[in-house]
């Protein structure tokens, strides 16, 4: 369990107990005619700020500890990706898919989110479903598609497409 989700927890649960103890004091001290309705009024408006801020800040450290996980995941994947990549050089998108227990699309994004990233260079046949990993330096002096042999055009930060196959080269 992570830090920020143990917080959450601890923190509303506590928010939780401190509102059942003031509750029951409250009641305990009206019912023995030791305190007053304007007394318990605010006892109860005072209890309920503080427990409010409790729950309040413990639910949003819950979802927060959500949000990390989901995060980590994420990196988790994109660290396999290109872990199989690297050493295997050529794989099968389908496969790799498969691998990872993830959709197609979803590699697609990966592997595109790796490229930003500057973590990963090499290139896809989308059509044929083949990825490749690829030395920087080689991808750099490419001029043709090694898949039909036409000119290649640079279409975004990273990427190189081949018009004519649709293969895209990722440059680090």
């Amino acid at each position: 369990m992570s830090g920020t989700r143990f917080l959450g927890i601890l923190l509303t649960v506590l928010g939780i107990g401190i509102a059942a103890i003031a509750g029951l004091w409250i009641a305990s001290n009206l019912s023995e005619g030791t305190l007053e309705a304007g007394g318990a009024l605010l006892s109860a408006f005072l209890v309920f700020i503080l427990v409010a801020g409790l729950l309040i800040t413990g639910i949003y450290f819950f979802l927060r500890s959500r949000n990390e996980a989901q995060a980590q995941s994420a990196m988790e994947t994109q660290r396999k990706l290109i872990d199989i990549v690297k050493s295997r050089g050529e794989v099968d998108v389908h496969q790799l898919a498969i691998e990872l227990s993830t959709p197609v699309d979803r590699v697609k994004s990966l592997t595109h989110q790796l490229v930003g990233l500057g973590v990963f260079s090499g290139y896809v046949n989308w059509d044929s479903g083949t990825l490749y990993s690829a030395d920087a330096r080689a991808l750099r002096e490419l001029e043709k598609c090694k898949n039909c042999g036409g000119a290649l055009k640079l279409v975004g930060k990273g990427v190189i497409t081949c018009p004519y196959c649709g293969t895209e080269y990722f440059l680090p």
